[in-house]
């Protein structure tokens, strides 16, 4: 029998119910965030850079998992896919703070139109995968098209993650892995962002929403995930579950099964070290500049009564960061090591000042007002202000070409890949404004 897009989610959506980790009173949902599907499509079946010389590399295949320690390069065929669910809390997204998840999209799209590799992107030019409903494979441009079954290597937009959906885009083989936030620093970053949703609306302040959430709280608001444990929502779990031991234990089994890699904001450098290696790119693939930070003082100091009442708040996502800051260690012991982590971090820390000095006008980040070039102006929304750069002027063709591109911003380089992959729907979906009569 035949089934239109919506049966198909409905029935992926009860299957995962039905065979999650979750029980049906818990309220938790199977899925995952902004899930960055990375398939490796790469030519002769190799990863670019290889893995030569990365101990212990391993690597999913369709069937199993095998070490290549010591075995020079990565014999990987063109079905490996990579899929990186990355959390995303303040920038239209939901766990990691904006400028780390603008900085974990940006070295994806830098890698893939390096390696020309093909994006699965939003139809119709949109930003995100369906945001806030979970996603289904329609939602990607080209998919599903008469007479064309595409191969896609990278999925970075943000979206709700239903993994049967997912597979039905990304190839068998793929490497799944997350970046999370801590959940204080998250829903402090989220009530400045999403002010003007319905649960903060009518707050003066974070506090005041705090000392009586049920004054402002609506579960069943569109938009209450901004809320209320925001990763939970986007890892596809009911943000308004209830909670208790067995339903926390089930639900991070869940997430250690769905991920192969769990990553933290907060140590974000050592982050992009596991996932260097664990991905067998180079140095330079991991180096990104802040984007979508926040000026300073839109920041809210918390204090420490207020912190406890987030993570009493948000007790899902608090479960999530504690289990993840406890096995992201413990990874980082029972592989790299604490001293090669430090000494990765040295030499990681050290090309991206080299960069920023070569790259940046003033080595840093302006406010919007002094932004000489408007098409590099990051999207301000919310009462944050979001900081962008000013190049260096004069740089030659490949050092400018490299910098631009640490520098755009995740819509205007969504924009640009999907103009690179779909030129003439570009034209119909990013037509200029007519000039005025």
């Amino acid at each position: 029998m035949s089934l239109t897009p919506h049966q198909r989610l409905a029935r992926d959506v009860a299957e995962e119910v039905a065979h999650g980790p979750e029980e049906t009173e818990s309220g938790l949902g199977r899925s995952t965030p902004w899930l960055q599907g990375y398939a490796q499509g790469v030519q002769n079946g190799h990863w670019p850079g290889g893995c030569g010389g990365h101990v212990g590399c391993t690597i999913g295949t369709e069937s199993d998992e095998y070490s290549k320690a010591d075995q020079g390069e990565a014999d990987v065929g063109a079905d490996k896919a990579i899929a990186c669910p990355a959390m995303d809390s303040g920038f239209r997204g939901a766990e990691m703070e904006a400028g780390q998840r603008g900085r974990v999209m940006n070295l994806l799209f830098r890698f893939g139109e390096t390696h020309n590799l093909t994006f699965a992107l939003p139809a119709r030019g949109a930003s995100q995968l369906g945001y806030p409903h979970y996603f289904r494979a329609e939602f990607v441009e080209g998919f599903g098209a008469p007479g064309h079954a595409p191969h896609f290597d990278i999925m970075c937009h943000h979206l709700r993650f239903l993994r049967a959906q997912v597979q039905r885009v990304m190839p068998n083989s793929t490497f799944y892995f997350s970046i999370l936030r801590n959940p204080v620093h998250l829903m402090e970053s989220s009530f400045s962002y999403y002010k003007d949703t319905s649960p903060f609306a009518r707050a003066r302040s974070l506090e005041e929403f705090l000392s009586q959430p049920e004054r402002f709280y609506r579960p069943l608001e569109p938009d209450s995930h901004y809320a209320k444990n925001l990763m939970a929502f986007d890892f596809g779990f009911n943000h308004n579950g209830a909670v208790s031991a067995q339903h926390s234990q089930q639900m991070l089994r869940h997430l250690e099964q769905a991920f192969d890699l769990l990553l933290l904001s907060e140590y974000f450098d050592e982050s992009m070290v596991l996932l260097k290696e664990a991905l067998c790119w180079d140095l330079d693939s991991v180096v990104a500049f802040p984007l979508n930070s926040r000026e300073g003082g839109t920041r809210s100091p918390l204090s420490e009564s207020t912190a406890e009442k987030i993570k009493s708040w948000n007790s899902l996502d608090w479960a999530i960061y504690s289990h993840v800051n406890r096995t992201f260690w413990q990874r980082v012991e029972g592989g790299l090591g604490r001293e090669r982590m430090q000494r990765e971090v040295r030499a990681l820390r050290a090309r991206r000042a080299q960069l920023a000095k070569a790259c940046l006008q003033g080595g840093g980040s302006v406010p919007p007002r002094e932004l000489r070039d408007k098409s590099l102006a990051p999207l301000q929304y919310g009462l944050a202000t979001i900081l962008g750069y000013n190049l260096k002027p004069g740089l030659d063709q490949a050092t400018g070409q490299l910098c631009r591109r640490m520098v755009t911003p995740e819509l205007q380089y969504s924009r640009s890949l999907y103009r690179r992959q779909f030129p003439e729907k570009a034209q119909q979906t990013y037509r200029p404004t007519p000039p005025p009569a």
